[in-house]
């Protein structure tokens, strides 16, 4: 696979993976549909989370990912107040979400965003919970990766900053920065158990001088192995999930799959999982059915070279 391919596999790995999951929201690992039943459409007799909500469709995951990848190419650099403008965008007008319809926002995402709209600065919006640490910047900031040609220490940099706005707090940072250098390792064709001991090799080394952040990853995110995570919409918890099923899974379907069946937070985990199980596995590798039935994919497809 060329990079290119991979590309085009982590943005709609992520796309794929949030429309899946959205349906199987806010249920128990216990009330999923066994695995070979897990469809963009689900069995008949379950009870679908948003259930006004058209099968194939992304949720804020996966709006939020594409307001950053818009900003980005936009702008030609990661500048904050352009993607709070956006994101702003997205929560009262639609932007990026299918059918111009957000259905779907955190709670500590709602209140940073009402804040911003009332002229409360950027960098002080994602602080207003400061223990706030759920999943909402890691959802989003694969395209930092996907975009990304500086170097790691500046893609550690703009992952901390594309936070701010609605989660500030160094977890969140500290989270974001690992999955994107996990990103770019696998861009580059690193196998996955590789890539995520390079990320967090890289990520000690830029920390060093940074001791704030350096105790979030060790403290916090815990890089150490065996990686086990709930499907729970805690941040670490999130990234870990993802990690532990990329690294015992064998295919972009079955990952994602697996990371449903975790339940809870069924489309966040399948959105970041989804990501990288995309990046890993190339766009070949995810299930034509699943990607024809993915909802407002033309309006990526005219925007994005992808």
């Amino acid at each position: 696979m060329d990079k290119y391919d991979r590309c085009k596999g982590g943005l709609y790995g992520l796309l794929v993976g949030d429309a899946l999951g959205v349906p199987y929201e806010f249920h128990s690992a216990e009330q999923i549909p066994p695995y070979d039943k897990i469809e963009m459409k689900p069995p008949l007799g379950f009870r679908r989370a948003h259930s006004t909500v058209k099968p194939g469709t992304w949720s804020d995951d996966g709006a939020q990912a594409l307001c950053l990848l818009d900003s980005l190419i936009t702008c030609g650099e990661f500048q904050l107040k352009d993607f709070s403008d956006r994101l702003l965008a997205w929560y009262q007008e639609g932007l990026w979400a299918v059918d111009g319809l957000v259905f779907d926002i955190g709670i500590q995402t709602g209140e940073a965003l009402n804040a911003y709209r009332a002229g409360k600065a950027p960098e002080e919006c994602g602080m207003l919970r400061p223990d706030g640490k759920g999943n909402g910047a890691l959802m989003r900031v694969l395209p930092l990766a996907l975009w990304h040609t500086g170097t790691a220490h500046e893609l550690v940099l703009d992952a901390h900053a594309q936070c701010v706005i609605t989660h500030g707090n160094l977890c969140n940072q500290v989270c974001c920065a690992l999955y994107c250098l996990v990103a770019r390792f696998l861009l580059n064709g690193v196998a996955c158990q590789p890539a995520i001991e390079r990320a967090v090799a890289v990520l000690r080394e830029i920390y060093e001088e940074m001791p704030a952040y350096e105790q979030e990853l060790e403290w916090s995110v815990r890089p150490i192995e065996p990686w086990i995570g709930q499907g729970s919409g805690y941040v670490v918890d999130c990234l870990r999930s993802a990690f532990m099923i990329l690294l015992r899974t064998a295919s972009y379907e079955e990952a994602v799959r697996q990371a449903i069946l975790l339940g809870d937070d069924t489309d966040t985990t399948a959105c970041v999982t989804g990501g990288l199980a995309g990046i890993l596995y190339g766009f070949d590798a995810i299930p034509k059915r699943w990607y024809a039935a993915l909802r407002g994919k033309e309006e990526v497809i005219r925007h994005f070279t992808f």
